[in-house]
């Protein structure tokens, strides 16, 4: 069955217009695909963030436009409730987009997954690995378009961070987004304007023992915490330097273990245990190789004491090096890892709900109907909150 880009590049076709060259170019001509995969990509690389937007993605966002056209003018004409068109990028919604409209706002819906890809590097998220979810750039990118230099004023730019991080952590772009997307698209402007707060942010709820059951990158919220850690000035354990986008790709950076695999094993601890994003934190790819799979006191003490190829390092310095991981250096010089997981936890609760402005929900992962194994350390944890 032909998709919906294939049936408008048909349809389009009809009045003359060459849709899929807009997209994939031609010969001596970039597409607009290869545009937006070449914006902000890092020194020799071939593409950047917005590499995965794919052209029913383009579409929807101006899909999304005309469909708010549409729905104003018959505000305008008095009509009301059930009588007003939706405000959708579905794919009857493509397949009906006449081709004036599209061409009315493609070139303010490109420009506006190239500031999407500004304003994903300033949340420290530079490669699609990485990316908590591709459905959400498609509302980012047309709010961008719609609000225009808005955007980049410091009032305007911490709602819209508030709001991309409650999806994320809310972890509302997983399934079922169009209606989601619709809702965002309607609801942000409005409320930058100072109206009411979209329901992307009313709906979020984030689960305090959430933290628990993260352990993979198939998580949003994973991938968030990382890039949070990242943003908030986490340094890397050697060389001390923040994670901006020269020492991102420079140092190859990336997730790993505090508290390292193989100790853990040793000391019985399980994977669903010492595989949680608690127990991990961005660093550079040799001060990995420094860590390897001895306990923390043991790389730390290598770190203070150096070797012919890293400078020794001041007890008190990498202390806040750990701090900025927001690592306790007391608990990880003494290798305790039960306390070390219950503070880091409450460390990494405090900053998301910072990032969404809202709290933590004390609750059980059971309730939501996650497979995770109940034990003593999450019922620690879950008092330790309470009690703070």
């Amino acid at each position: 069955p032909l998709d919906a880009f294939e049936l408008v590049t048909a349809m389009y076709a009809a009045s003359g217009h060459e849709l899929r060259k807009d997209w994939y170019g031609d010969d001596g001509t970039k597409g607009r695909h290869r545009r937006l995969s070449e914006t902000s990509r890092p020194a020799g690389a071939e593409t950047g963030i917005l590499a995965g937007v794919a052209n029913t993605d383009f579409l929807q966002a101006v899909s999304l436009f005309h469909t708010r056209d549409r729905r104003r003018a018959a505000e305008e004409s008095g009509k009301q409730g059930k009588e007003l068109p939706a405000v959708t990028g579905n794919r009857q919604a493509l397949l009906n987009l006449p081709l004036e409209e599209y061409k009315r706002y493609e070139a303010q819906v490109e420009r506006g997954f190239v500031q999407a890809a500004r304003f994903l590097h300033m949340l420290h998220i530079y490669r699609i690995f990485d990316l908590p979810y591709q459905s959400q750039i498609v509302p980012l990118a047309a709010i961008l378009a719609d609000i225009g230099d808005a955007w980049e004023h410091e009032a305007i730019l911490a709602m819209l961070v508030r709001w991309y991080w409650n999806g994320v952590f809310g972890e509302l772009y997983g399934s079922a987004v169009e209606t989601r997307i619709a809702r965002d698209f309607i609801e942000v402007p409005i409320w930058l304007k100072g109206g009411p707060e979209p329901s992307t942010i009313g709906e979020t709820m984030f689960r305090a023992d959430r933290l628990k059951t993260m352990r993979m990158r198939l998580s949003a919220a994973y991938k968030g915490v990382n890039a949070l850690l990242m943003k908030d000035g986490a340094q890397d354990f050697r060389s001390g330097r923040k994670f901006d986008h020269i020492v991102f790709f420079g140092e190859n950076v990336d997730i790993h273990h505090i508290f390292p695999q193989d100790w853990c094993k040793k000391h019985g601890i399980k994977p669903n245990v010492f595989d949680s994003i608690i127990n991990k934190t961005p660093l550079s790819y040799r001060t990995n190789r420094i860590i390897g799979g001895i306990p923390p006191s043991e790389y730390l003490a290598k770190l203070e004491k150096g070797n012919e190829t890293t400078p020794p390092i001041d007890r008190a310095r990498l202390d806040v090096y750990l701090t900025s991981n927001l690592i306790d250096p007391s608990l990880l010089r003494s290798d305790r890892f039960e306390d070390f997981m219950v503070d880091r936890q409450r460390r990494l609760l405090a900053l998301i709900e910072q990032a969404t402005g809202k709290d933590a929900y004390i609750g059980s992962a059971q309730e939501e109907g996650e497979d995770v194994e109940a034990d003593e350390d999450t019922v620690e944890a879950e008092l330790t909150i309470t009690a703070a």
